[in-house]
């Protein structure tokens, strides 16, 4: 039995694609999702869903081992951000090398880093008039969007594309690949 554990910030539309890709495999547990915002709609979904649903505050993740300690009582086998927005620090980093996966809104290096995500990313790339975006599954290290890439899947994207239409087609990838890549790593394909 392989466990995952979840990391979301917003609606969980992500986490909830995950959750159903693995639902009917026996090899995968989803262990928990945890999540820094109280009211995050992903909290509301782990209960319709029945998934352990876990908020912590800034202090839990960023100054104490509180996190650390909850995640090794859970002996993830993959840490998956679907949606997470803070930087992951470095004990997490540190205790679970190669084990954090997150993916990120446009082909890396391009439209990365502190402040670039979800639509924030969709308005870059069309202001820079880019013909093709995508998305990319990367490892997490202690710097924003900076860690191996695992795999990029690219999209066309036109003139006439509006923000939302790029996003439209970006979360279209996600929700198709993100799965696809957890199981590979997990060795459950």
């Amino acid at each position: 039995m392989k466990n995952i554990v979840l990391f979301a910030s917003g609606s969980g539309s992500n986490v909830e694609n995950i959750v159903q890709y693995f639902q009917e495999n026996p090899q995968v547990n989803i262990s928990a999702v945890l999540s820094n915002k109280t009211q995050a709609k992903v909290l509301d979904r782990c209960n319709r869903l029945k998934i352990n649903g876990l908020y912590f505050n800034k202090n839990a993740f960023y100054e104490t081992d509180c996190v650390l300690d909850i995640l090794k009582s859970l002996k993830p086998d993959l840490i998956v951000l679907a949606g997470f927005l803070w930087k992951v620090p470095e004990n997490l980093v540190a205790n679970f090398p190669d084990k954090i996966v997150n993916i990120h809104p446009a082909l890396l290096p391009k439209y990365g880093g502190k402040g670039m995500y979800g639509n924030n990313v969709h308005e870059a790339v069309r202001a820079n008039n880019e013909t093709e975006t995508g998305i990319t599954i990367h490892y997490i290290n202690e710097n924003y969007d900076e860690g191996a890439v695992i795999r990029q899947v690219k999209t066309a994207i036109s003139a006439e594309d509006t923000s939302d239409d790029i996003a439209n087609k970006v979360h279209a990838l996600e929700y198709e690949y993100y799965p696809k890549v957890i199981a590979q790593l997990l060795g459950v394909e």
